[in-house]
Protein backbone atom coordinates (compact mmCIF):
# COMPACT_ATOMS: atom_id res chain seq x y z
CA UNK A 1 0.00 0.00 0.00
CA UNK A 2 1.26 3.98 -1.17
CA UNK A 3 1.24 5.68 2.14
CA UNK A 4 1.18 9.19 -0.18
CA UNK A 5 -0.90 8.33 -3.14
CA UNK A 6 -1.55 11.88 -4.01
CA UNK A 7 2.46 12.47 -4.23
CA UNK A 8 3.20 9.32 -5.97
CA UNK A 9 0.75 10.08 -8.61
CA UNK A 10 1.85 13.94 -8.91
CA UNK A 11 5.36 12.89 -8.96
CA UNK A 12 3.88 11.16 -12.80
CA UNK A 13 1.39 13.43 -13.75
CA UNK A 14 2.62 17.38 -12.29
CA UNK A 15 0.21 19.67 -12.31
CA UNK A 16 -2.22 18.16 -14.37
CA UNK A 17 -6.16 17.56 -13.59
CA UNK A 18 -6.55 14.46 -12.23
CA UNK A 19 -9.68 12.40 -9.85
CA UNK A 20 -9.12 12.80 -5.90
CA UNK A 21 -10.83 10.54 -3.88
CA UNK A 22 -11.40 11.57 -0.39
CA UNK A 23 -13.06 11.32 2.90
CA UNK A 24 -14.33 14.04 5.56
CA UNK A 25 -16.77 13.48 8.36
CA UNK A 26 -19.57 14.86 10.46
CA UNK A 27 -18.37 15.42 14.01
CA UNK A 28 -21.37 16.62 16.78
CA UNK A 29 -20.25 17.28 20.39
CA UNK A 30 -22.51 16.82 23.18
CA UNK A 31 -24.67 20.39 22.41
CA UNK A 32 -25.05 19.42 18.82
CA UNK A 33 -22.41 21.51 17.18
CA UNK A 34 -19.95 20.39 14.39
CA UNK A 35 -16.31 19.89 14.16
CA UNK A 36 -14.22 22.24 11.69
CA UNK A 37 -10.61 21.84 10.62
CA UNK A 38 -8.93 25.33 9.97
CA UNK A 39 -6.62 23.91 7.37
CA UNK A 40 -2.93 24.70 7.01
CA UNK A 41 -3.22 24.38 3.04
CA UNK A 42 -5.63 26.91 2.31
CA UNK A 43 -5.80 28.78 5.98
CA UNK A 44 -9.78 28.61 5.96
CA UNK A 45 -12.74 25.79 7.71
CA UNK A 46 -13.24 22.66 5.94
CA UNK A 47 -14.65 19.60 7.66
CA UNK A 48 -11.41 16.98 8.79
CA UNK A 49 -10.99 14.10 6.49
CA UNK A 50 -8.23 13.45 3.77
CA UNK A 51 -7.47 10.99 0.71
CA UNK A 52 -7.83 7.45 0.73
CA UNK A 53 -4.47 5.75 -0.34
CA UNK A 54 -4.05 2.51 -2.30
CA UNK A 55 -5.51 -0.11 -0.74
CA UNK A 56 -7.86 1.12 1.87
CA UNK A 57 -11.67 1.48 1.98
CA UNK A 58 -13.35 5.00 2.41
CA UNK A 59 -14.14 3.34 6.05
CA UNK A 60 -10.47 2.84 7.13
CA UNK A 61 -9.39 5.99 5.48
CA UNK A 62 -12.38 7.91 7.79
CA UNK A 63 -11.16 6.62 10.75
CA UNK A 64 -7.29 7.38 9.95
CA UNK A 65 -7.70 10.43 8.69
CA UNK A 66 -10.15 12.04 11.21
CA UNK A 67 -7.50 10.23 14.27
CA UNK A 68 -4.60 11.83 12.51
CA UNK A 69 -6.09 15.55 11.90
CA UNK A 70 -8.38 15.70 15.45
CA UNK A 71 -7.08 13.13 17.55
CA UNK A 72 -10.40 11.81 18.03
CA UNK A 73 -11.30 7.87 17.45
CA UNK A 74 -14.29 7.49 15.64
CA UNK A 75 -16.97 5.05 13.89
CA UNK A 76 -18.90 5.99 10.66
CA UNK A 77 -22.33 5.42 11.65
CA UNK A 78 -24.04 6.34 8.33
CA UNK A 79 -22.78 7.80 4.95
CA UNK A 80 -24.16 10.96 4.20
CA UNK A 81 -23.41 10.75 0.84
CA UNK A 82 -20.61 10.85 -2.17
CA UNK A 83 -20.15 14.22 -4.05
CA UNK A 84 -18.49 14.13 -7.29
CA UNK A 85 -19.30 16.82 -9.60
CA UNK A 86 -16.57 19.34 -7.88
CA UNK A 87 -13.33 20.67 -8.93
CA UNK A 88 -10.25 21.98 -6.96
CA UNK A 89 -7.36 23.75 -7.79
CA UNK A 90 -4.81 23.94 -4.68
CA UNK A 91 -1.71 26.78 -3.57
CA UNK A 92 0.90 24.70 -5.32
CA UNK A 93 -0.90 24.39 -8.85
CA UNK A 94 -2.13 20.89 -8.72
CA UNK A 95 -5.82 20.94 -9.97
CA UNK A 96 -8.26 17.58 -9.32
CA UNK A 97 -11.76 16.75 -9.58
CA UNK A 98 -12.52 15.91 -5.80
CA UNK A 99 -14.57 12.85 -5.09
CA UNK A 100 -15.36 13.06 -1.54
CA UNK A 101 -17.70 10.53 0.69
CA UNK A 102 -19.19 12.39 3.65
CA UNK A 103 -19.77 10.32 6.89
CA UNK A 104 -21.70 11.36 10.04
CA UNK A 105 -19.11 9.87 12.62
CA UNK A 106 -19.51 8.80 16.61
CA UNK A 107 -16.67 10.05 18.98
CA UNK A 108 -15.83 6.36 20.90
CA UNK A 109 -12.61 7.77 22.40
CA UNK A 110 -9.41 9.79 22.15
CA UNK A 111 -8.52 13.57 23.09
CA UNK A 112 -9.27 16.54 21.07
CA UNK A 113 -5.88 17.71 19.47
CA UNK A 114 -5.20 20.01 16.77
CA UNK A 115 -1.26 19.64 16.79
CA UNK A 116 -0.59 18.10 13.46
CA UNK A 117 1.13 18.90 9.71
CA UNK A 118 -2.50 20.03 8.67
CA UNK A 119 -4.53 21.61 10.73
CA UNK A 120 -4.31 25.05 12.29
CA UNK A 121 -7.28 24.65 14.60
CA UNK A 122 -10.17 22.78 15.78
CA UNK A 123 -13.41 23.80 16.67
CA UNK A 124 -17.04 23.71 17.21
CA UNK A 125 -19.76 25.84 15.30
CA UNK A 126 -23.37 25.97 15.97
CA UNK A 127 -24.53 24.38 12.81
CA UNK A 128 -26.08 27.72 11.94
CA UNK A 129 -23.09 29.73 12.19
CA UNK A 130 -20.49 27.85 10.58
CA UNK A 131 -17.93 29.79 9.14
CA UNK A 132 -17.45 29.73 5.05
CA UNK A 133 -16.11 26.18 4.11
CA UNK A 134 -13.28 25.76 1.97
CA UNK A 135 -15.03 24.78 -0.90
CA UNK A 136 -18.57 24.50 -2.63
CA UNK A 137 -18.61 20.93 -2.19
CA UNK A 138 -18.13 20.79 2.27
CA UNK A 139 -20.52 23.68 1.67
CA UNK A 140 -22.84 21.22 0.32
CA UNK A 141 -22.26 18.71 2.68
CA UNK A 142 -22.79 20.69 5.62
CA UNK A 143 -26.24 21.78 4.37
CA UNK A 144 -27.31 17.97 3.92
CA UNK A 145 -25.55 17.03 7.56
CA UNK A 146 -27.76 20.04 8.72
CA UNK A 147 -31.07 18.76 7.00
CA UNK A 148 -29.60 15.07 8.32
CA UNK A 149 -29.99 13.75 4.62
CA UNK A 150 -28.33 10.70 3.73
CA UNK A 151 -27.94 8.93 0.77
CA UNK A 152 -26.90 11.93 -1.34
CA UNK A 153 -25.23 11.87 -4.27
CA UNK A 154 -24.27 14.71 -6.03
Amino acid sequence: MNKNYIKWIRSKVGHEKIFLNFVGGCIRNSKGEILLQRRKDKNVWGFPGGAIELGESAKEAVIREIKEETGLDIIPRKMIGVYTHYFDEYPNGDSAQVIAIFFDLEIVGGKLDDNNDETLELKFFNETKCPKLVNQQHEDALIDMINREYGICR
